[in-house]
C-alpha cells in the first residue's frame, strides 16, 4: 500500500525523503521488520521504539514514524507526528481498510467481570443467530474459531487484523474487553463502539496507573467513543461514569433502582436463578454460573444487548445456555468423587477475592478453604487487603506464591501475612504443594477455592516460565491422594 494513503487522516510532516512510496508491512516491533516494512516507533512500558530505529533500517525498513527527535536520521523516509501510538492505530485501521467499521463492536470494561461478560454476550448474540468474534484475557475467537491471546487488549496493529480476520470471516459482531492499559495506550484509538460496559471499579493496575484517578480516567476514554454507554450504578465510580459520559445510557443494578434491575436473586452450588426487569417487564434467568457478581455480569450484557434490539426472550435463552467460563467459579472436581469440591478462579484482586469467597461461602456446607497468593512485579499496596479478606473469608487460607515474576515468593507472602487479624491460615510457598495440602485437609461437603490463576496454564517465575494448569494440577493430586 502507499505510504499516503497508511498516513491517511494523520497529521504528519516529512524529516527526510518521500511519502509517495509503497510499503509492504507496518510494524513496531525492530525485530519483526523486513525489506519495505514501515516502522513506528511507540514507547512500551519497559522500553521505547525509538531506540531501535538504526536496527529496523538495518532490516530493510524503508519509512520510519517518530515522535521524538533523534540524533541519527537513517538514509530512508522518516515521518514525525506528534503521537506515535495514536499514528500506529490510525495507520494499522488504514492498512486493514477500516474493518471495525464493518463490525459492531461491544466493548468491556472494569476491574472485574470483563471475561464472563464478553462470553455471556457471545452466546446471547450467537442465540440471536449472529457469528461473534471475540477479544479477551483468555483467548479470541473469530466465531468457534480459537487464537491465543497474549494479552487482554491486543496492541492496534494485532487489533485491526483481527478486525480484518473477523470481516473476512463473515463476524458481524465482535465483543471484547477493553483493559484500562489498552484506553491509556491508545489502542482502541479510532474504533468507534457500538455498546461499553462499565462492570466495576476496584483496586487493580496501580503499579501502572499510580492513583485511582488515573486509573478511572483511563476507563472512562472508552465512554466518550461510544454511541450507548451501560452502566453499572450500584458502583461509585459506576454513578461517576453516568455523570461523565455522553450519548445514550442504560444503568444496572441490584441494589438500586435502575433501567435493567435484578430481583428476587437466589444462589445454589451450580448457578443462581433471579428475576430481570425492563420497561415494567419481568423476565426469569436462571444461570448455570454461581455468585451474585455473575448477576450483575449479565444483567450488564442484557443491558447491551437489549439496546442492539435483541428481544428478551433470546437474551434469555443465550444467557441460560452458557455453561462455565474457563477459570471464572469453575468447579474442576465435578467428575471425582471426592466428598468435596474444588474451585478454580482468576480472582487477583482484592474485589475478586471477595467476590468468589462470599459466593463459595454461601453454598459451603463445611469448610471453606482458600489458596492464594499476589504477583509479583504488580501493584503490592493490594497485598494486605487480600490478605485480611482471604483469611477473614475462609476458615482455613492456604497463603502460596502466585506469578512471583522478579520478586522472590517468601518477600510478597510476607507482605500478605501483614494484613492478617487472625491466624486461621498456613503458608505454602510452592503453590502446587499449597493446593495438594489444601485437599489433603480437605474433609466432606469442604469446599477449596483456588484463586489467582484461573485459566492461565503457566507460572512466571524469576528466571523462567513453567507449564502450570491448575485443572491438570488438581486431576495428578487426585490420582496421588488415591495411593
Amino acid at each position: 500500500m502507499n505510504l499516503k494513503q497508511i498516513l491517511s487522516g494523520i497529521d504528519y510532516k516529512i524529516i527526510k525523503g518521500s511519502d509517495d512510496l509503497e510499503i509492504r508491512e507496518i510494524q513496531y516491533d525492530s525485530r519483526e521488520v523486513k525489506d519495505g516494512d514501515l516502522f513506528v516507533c511507540i514507547e512500551g512500558y519497559s522500553t521505547d521504539g525509538h531506540k531501535y530505529i538504526n536496527s529496523a533500517y538495518s532490516k530493510g525498513a524503508q519509512a520510519i514514524i517518530c515522535s521524538k527527535d533523534v540524533e541519527s536520521i537513517p538514509d530512508c523516509t522518516v515521518i514525525m507526528v506528534e503521537d506515535s501510538r495514536k499514528a500506529l492505530a490510525l495507520a494499522a485501521a488504514n492498512y486493514y481498510d477500516h474493518p471495525a467499521d464493518k463490525l459492531k463492536v461491544m466493548g468491556i470494561t472494569g476491574t472485574n467481570g470483563k471475561t464472563t461478560s464478553t462470553f455471556m454476550i457471545k452466546s446471547i448474540l450467537e442465540a440471536a443467530g449472529h457469528k461473534v468474534g471475540l477479544i479477551g484475557t483468555i483467548a479470541n475467537y473469530i466465531g468457534n474459531k480459537k487464537i491465543p491471546s497474549h494479552r487482554t487488549t491486543p496492541e492496534s496493529l494485532e487489533l485491526q487484523k483481527l478486525f480484518k480476520d473477523m470481516i473476512d470471516d463473515g463476524v458481524s459482531y465482535c465483543v471484547m474487553e477493553v483493559s484500562s492499559h489498552s484506553l491509556y495506550l491508545d489502542r482502541v484509538y479510532g474504533v468507534k463502539f457500538a455498546q461499553a460496559i462499565f462492570t466495576n471499579l476496584t483496586q487493580d493496575h496501580l503499579d501502572f496507573h499510580k492513583t485511582f484517578e488515573n486509573y478511572y480516567d483511563a476507563k472512562l476514554i472508552l465512554f466518550k467513543n461510544t454511541k450507548n454507554s451501560v452502566v453499572n450504578i450500584d458502583d461509585e465510580y459506576g454513578n461517576r461514569v453516568y455523570k461523565d459520559s455522553k450519548g445514550n445510557k442504560v444503568t444496572y443494578s441490584i441494589d438500586n433502582p435502575s433501567d435493567v434491575w435484578a430481583k428476587n436473586i437466589h444462589m445454589h452450588s451450580r448457578g443462581v436463578d433471579f428475576d430481570v426487569t425492563y420497561k415494567n417487564e419481568m423476565t426469569h434467568i436462571n444461570l448455570n454460573i454461581p455468585g451474585k457478581y455473575n448477576v450483575m455480569n449479565a444483567l450488564g450484557c442484557v443491558g447491551a444487548c437489549l439496546g442492539e434490539g435483541i428481544s428478551i426472550d433470546i437474551v434469555k435463552k443465550g444467557l441460560e445456555s452458557m455453561l462455565c467460563v474457563p477459570g471464572r467459579c469453575e468447579i474442576v472436581t465435578q467428575n471425582y468423587n471426592l466428598g468435596y469440591e474444588v474451585i478454580v478462579d482468576y480472582a487477583h484482586t482484592p474485589d475478586g477475592l471477595e467476590n468468589i469467597l462470599k459466593t463459595a461461602k454461601e453454598f459451603t456446607k463445611g469448610k471453606l478453604i482458600s489458596v492464594f497468593g499476589c504477583g509479583g512485579d504488580r501493584d503490592n499496596t493490594k497485598r494486605p487487603i487480600m490478605g485480611k479478606i482471604g483469611t477473614e473469608l475462609s476458615d482455613l487460607a492456604v497463603i502460596t506464591s502466585d506469578n512471583p515474576r522478579t520478586e522472590d515468593p517468601m518477600s510478597i507472602i510476607k507482605e500478605i501475612e501483614k494484613g492478617v487479624q487472625k491466624d486461621n491460615y498456613i503458608v505454602v510457598e510452592n503453590r502446587r504443594d499449597a493446593i495438594k495440602k489444601a485437599m489433603e485437609l480437605a474433609k466432606k461437603d469442604d469446599v477449596i477455592v483456588v484463586a489467582g490463576k484461573g485459566h492461565e496454564d503457566y507460572q512466571i517465575l524469576k528466571d523462567k516460565t513453567i507449564h502450570f494448569d491448575e485443572r491438570e494440577v488438581i486431576a495428578e493430586i487426585v490420582e496421588e491422594l488415591k495411593k
